[in-house]
C-alpha cells in the first residue's frame, strides 16, 4: 500500500503533466488561428459627426514607389456603413488643404468607367467632297478608341446597409486631375458630405502600402587580399 505522501505525489504530478498538455494544445491552437487572419488594414477609419455613417478603410491605390503624376487619376478604395434605419447619401469631393504642400487635391471624385466609342474613320488621300462607301475600295474604316465618362461621387446606402470599394471594380471611384504628383509618404484631401444633416468629415487618404516588400538591392562582397591589395 502506497504512502499518504506517495499518494498525493502522485496526484500532483498527474495534475502538472495534464496542465502542461492543455497548455501545449492552447498554445497551437493559437498558432493556428493567428496564421489565417488577415493583415491590419492600413486606411483612414473615421465616422460622421453624429456617429451614425463610418468610413473604413479609407487610401489610395498603391501603383509603384513613383507614385502618380501631376492631372493623372488615381483609384480610391473606402467601404462606408449606414448605422441608421434611414437611407443616407454620401458625397465625396476634394479641396485644397491650406499650408499642406504634402496634402494634395483632385479636380473631383468621380466613378470612373471606360467605354469603347466607335468613329469614323478617315480617307487618306481623299480629295474634298469625296465620299466612299464602307465595304468599297477606298471607304473609310470605323476606329475604336477607349473613352472614360465620369459620374458624381454620390452613394446612396439603404437602412443598416454597406458600400465597398475596391480599385479592381469595373466602375472605380477615383480622384480626378491631381493637383500634383503624389507618392508613396504623401496624402490626398477629400471631403465626405451626409445627407442626414452631420457635420462634413475632411479626411487625409494615404497611399496604400505595397501587398510585398520593394525588392532590395543585390549586395557586393569586396574580399581583400594579403597586404591590402
Amino acid at each position: 500500500m502506497r504512502s499518504l505522501g506517495t499518494r498525493r505525489a502522485a496526484v500532483v504530478a498527474g495534475a502538472a503533466t495534464v496542465a502542461a498538455l492543455a497548455l501545449g494544445a492552447c498554445s497551437a491552437g493559437q498558432v493556428a488561428e493567428t496564421a489565417i487572419l488577415d493583415t491590419p488594414i492600413a486606411g483612414v477609419n473615421a465616422e460622421s459627426g453624429d456617429g451614425k455613417v463610418l468610413v473604413r478603410n479609407l487610401q489610395v491605390e498603391y501603383n509603384g514607389i513613383k507614385g502618380y503624376e501631376a492631372h493623372e487619376n488615381a483609384p480610391l478604395e473606402v467601404s462606408l456603413f449606414n448605422e441608421t434605419n434611414e437611407t443616407v447619401t454620401v458625397t465625396i469631393s476634394s479641396q485644397a488643404a491650406a499650408n499642406r504642400p504634402d496634402v494634395l487635391s483632385a479636380t473631383r471624385v468621380g466613378f470612373v468607367s471606360t467605354a469603347t466609342v466607335t468613329t469614323p474613320g478617315e480617307v487618306a488621300g481623299a480629295s474634298a467632297g469625296a465620299s466612299a462607301e464602307p465595304g468599297v475600295s477606298g471607304a473609310p474604316s470605323p476606329s475604336t478608341e477607349p473613352a472614360s465618362t465620369v459620374a458624381p461621387a454620390q452613394i446612396k446606402i439603404g437602412p443598416q446597409g454597406s458600400a465597398v470599394f475596391k480599385p479592381a471594380d469595373a466602375a472605380q471611384l477615383q480622384a480626378v486631375d491631381l493637383s500634383g504628383e503624389l507618392k508613396p509618404g504623401m496624402t490626398l484631401n477629400l471631403v465626405f458630405e451626409f445627407s442626414n444633416d452631420a457635420t462634413p468629415l475632411i479626411l487625409q487618404a494615404p497611399v496604400a502600402s505595397p501587398l510585398t516588400p520593394a525588392p532590395r538591392g543585390s549586395a557586393e562582397i569586396h574580399e581583400e587580399t594579403e597586404g591590402g591589395h
